[in-house]
């Protein structure tokens, strides 16, 4: 039985094995490849690296009904880092769940082993170790042929034929035509029925998006064997030592806030909501034409280039991982990339969630649309009435902004939204934020988790994540969905 250590992506091994120099982007130099270095053990034991566990536990009091839905729709049957997290928004936390568990334990078309071993193929993409060390505990706990866990060339041929749709998925799924859907389901022994095939894609979303979560919110790991005489060994292939004196590992050793900054973030705060005045009292005076409109769009799209993310220009990713990848170096890259062809915009009108998506993947995996429908209608009107310290305010457009900027990353374009308003209220450190955790979010760090929206709480940026898992779980849903429809016609 070959089991996942959950240890930091990278090792030594792999790093020497590379060869590779790469530049740190906060200090520009070049780290050492096998470097380890000892970090004192953090202060909290807590489910996250970001948010201090005393403010999990107040924020949601692990009340009853957060025990309630553990014991109903939790598989591993514990109350894991990602559900303690998420809990802080309990009605979200409802239909994640549901919609998890019933894609993971109710009747569908995949074998429940399958439905594990597409977790861990999804999460690998992103070298998400959590996500890997949880799924490989329950495919062997549903009946999993231990063997596949050496890597993707001891899996039927089936189940291989996913790496290019989860590669893409994961990284440009506007690269997917219905030539990939047609060479998944053609006749033979290999073929994937539709059925199958749709149960496979919301599956390799979820994992995606999820991972986007896992690295946005600095989810701990679960065990963490590494750990001896109160020091543990973290491997810097994803970190510069200039981080860690910045308090930037994944297991930081303050989680205290700090007075640094606090009347510029006030000032930043006070001029937001100024900012979210002004944009509504100037859309009842006039709106813009849908040739601005356009435009707008076109030029968000093309500064989002300029949005540089992560700190490293390429990685190093380590065995454990590698073993489930296929074609490591493939990433993302920006939709509107200077020098390339032109890519289409997807319009939203065009093909959209509520009209075309929904009803198809209800039709082909029965019931999924409608928990999809309920948990990206719920994170999308979340909503306390808050921000920071200050009450009754709306925020509408604040999370559309939010929603709709990640899109717009993927080149899905909203023809009633004014793209102006993403620049109006989305801060430079909040943009780089978001498209690492959307992007490549296993280069994120605490640093940036800091950087923006400082005098905001934690649970509104447990909030923001939730939304940006979302918004890449339906970008990438409509891009597969839509493929699918288009083999069908």
């Amino acid at each position: 039985m070959n089991r996942l250590g959950p240890g930091p992506v990278g090792s030594a091994t792999a790093a020497s094995a590379a060869g590779q120099y790469r530049v740190c982007g906060n200090c520009r130099k070049v780290p050492r490849q096998e470097k380890r270095v000892q970090v004192s053990p953090p202060l909290t034991r807590g489910p996250s690296a970001f948010i201090p566990e005393n403010e999990v536990m107040q924020a949601n009091g692990l009340d009853e009904r957060t025990n309630l839905l553990v014991e109903e729709y939790s598989t591993s049957g514990r109350l894991d880092n990602i559900t303690q997290v998420m809990s802080i928004h309990t009605q979200y936390l409802e239909s994640f769940l549901r919609s998890q568990f019933y894609m993971l334990r109710m009747d569908g078309p995949l074998p429940l082993p399958y439905r594990h071993y597409i977790a861990i193929m999804a999460a690998a993409r992103h070298q998400c170790s959590y996500l890997i060390n949880m799924h490989v505990d329950e495919f062997l706990k549903t009946g999993g042929i231990a063997e596949w866990l050496n890597g993707l060339e001891y899996i039927p041929q089936r189940l291989k034929n996913l790496n290019e749709i989860n590669k893409l998925l994961a990284h440009r799924p506007w690269l997917i035509t219905k030539e990939h859907i047609q060479k998944l389901v053609k006749t033979g022994e290999n073929n994937w029925s539709l059925p199958e095939l749709v149960h496979a894609v919301v599956l390799l979303a979820h994992y995606h998006a999820l991972a986007s979560f896992v690295f946005g919110s600095g989810i701990n790991p679960e065990r963490d064997p590494d750990t001896s005489n109160g020091v543990r060994l973290i491997a810097v292939n994803n970190f510069c030592v200039c981080d860690l004196a910045n308090d930037n590992n994944i297991e930081n050793a303050s989680l205290t806030s700090s007075n640094f900054g606090i009347t510029d973030s006030l000032s930043e705060l006070e001029a937001l909501m100024e900012r979210m005045k002004r944009l509504q009292e100037d859309k009842e005076d006039e709106e813009a034409s849908q040739e601005e409109m356009a435009t707008r769009f076109e030029k968000e799209k093309k500064e989002s280039l300029l949005v540089i993310s992560g700190a490293f220009d390429d990685e190093i990713v380590s065995t454990d991982v590698s073993r489930y990848i296929e074609d490591p170096g493939f990433g993302y890259k920006d939709f509107a990339r200077r020098g390339e062809d032109h890519l289409p915009t997807f319009r939203a009108q065009d093909y959209t969630w509520e009209n075309h998506g929904f009803s198809l993947v209800n039709r082909l995996y029965s019931d999924i649309g409608h928990l999809l429908d309920e948990k990206f209608r719920m994170v999308y009107n979340l909503t306390y009435n808050t921000m920071a310290t200050h009450e009754d305010v709306d925020t509408t457009t604040l999370r559309r902004a939010l929603f709709n900027y990640v899109h717009c990353m993927y080149g899905i374009r909203y023809d009633d939204y004014d793209y102006g308003e993403v620049n109006q209220l989305l801060e430079r450190s909040l943009k780089v934020y978001i498209k690492t955790v959307t992007c490549y979010p296993e280069r994120t760090t605490k640093r940036m988790y800091d950087s923006y929206w400082r005098q905001f709480k934690h649970s509104e940026k447990v909030h923001v994540n939730l939304l940006l898992m979302e918004a890449r779980m339906q970008a990438e849903l409509l891009y597969a969905l839509r493929a699918i429809t288009r083999h069908l016609t």
